[in-house]
């Protein structure tokens, strides 16, 4: 049975395009979520939190209105959807995941130099808020027309241009349109209520959640390297290896040389590999790490 709202720590999950990374996410960081008979609001087991921990899954834009409202503590949402709604949040981290930004886009035949006509022009959007702030910043004689999802059909029959998230643009251009401006980057981040965080337990909780979070995002970014060394080339294979502090090296058997280990950033093997064999490593292991903490 779940614990009652109110002896809880009160958490939100992201549904829809957001719900597989941030799912992904906390399986490597060792949070269990559980599916349980009423659907969204899956069991949550976290060894070591100071309270026991009350879960729903919403969508982003729910997450946002009770986070503000205090009625959930923690949850995921996108900073697009924070703004947006104005909410006044505490942000513990970016996840970086599901990294979109919010354009202005139109049929390329409307615009003019890389810009809307100078006359009157229907603009739709999910995005009031932000998009009658970029009408206003941008001196536009616009009409703002609210939009509940599929938004870039509207052009050209229903509207001049939209303002709405995109990531790689595929999808704007497969439907004609061309991205002529931008009003913000976002990505997934998790969020908290101020007054929450006032209380010992949400906090402990908080820091413990961001920590667990931050060790798997960086080791993401990372891979374990370890190199066999002969005994005259220990420095000159260390020079070449970027660490986080400093290579783990141990005696090879015999004492006929030296094996160094090290978590090397991922995108830089490439180069590196190459020039650990130059300066005399050889047996070089490249495997994954599950997570990082500095």
């Amino acid at each position: 049975m779940s614990p009652a709202p109110g002896n809880s720590i009160k958490l939100a999950f992201p549904k829809g395009r957001m719900e597989k990374g941030v799912q992904a996410l906390l399986a490597d960081a060792g949070v269990v979520l559980r599916a349980s008979s009423r659907g969204y609001r899956p069991d949550v087991v976290i060894p070591g939190t100071p309270a026991p921990v009350n879960a729903k899954i919403l969508k982003p834009q729910n997450i946002v209105e009770m986070l503000h409202a205090g009625s959930r503590d923690i949850g995921f949402a996108g900073a697009d959807w924070v703004a947006e709604l104005g909410a006044e949040l505490v942000e513990l981290m970016d996840t970086g995941l599901d990294l979109v930004r919010l354009v202005a886009a139109a049929p390329p035949e409307i615009l003019d130099r890389g810009r809307v006509p100078v006359r009157p022009i229907v603009v739709a959007s999910e995005y009031e808020r932000l998009t009658r702030r970029w009408i206003a910043s941008r001196s536009l004689d616009a009409r703002y027309v609210r939009s509940f999802g599929a938004t870039e059909v509207f052009p050209p029959e229903d509207a001049d241009c939209i303002v709405d998230v995109a990531a790689s643009g595929a999808t704007l251009v497969a439907n004609g349109l061309e991205i002529f401006d931008q009003l913000l980057t976002s990505s997934t981040r998790l969020y908290a209520n101020p007054a929450a965080l006032r209380r010992p337990e949400t906090r402990e909780f908080a820091d413990r959640l961001v920590l667990l979070l931050r060790s798997v995002l960086e080791a993401r970014k990372r891979v374990m390297l370890e190199v066999n060394v002969p005994r005259d080339r220990l420095e000159a294979v260390c020079r070449v290896i970027p660490c986080m502090r400093e290579p783990t090296i141990s005696t090879l058997h015999a004492e006929s040389g030296y094996a160094v280990k090290a978590a090397v950033p991922r995108d830089q093997l490439p180069k590196l590999i190459p020039d650990i064999k130059t300066a005399g490593g050889t047996d070089i292991v490249v495997s994954p790490v599950a997570q990082i903490v500095p």
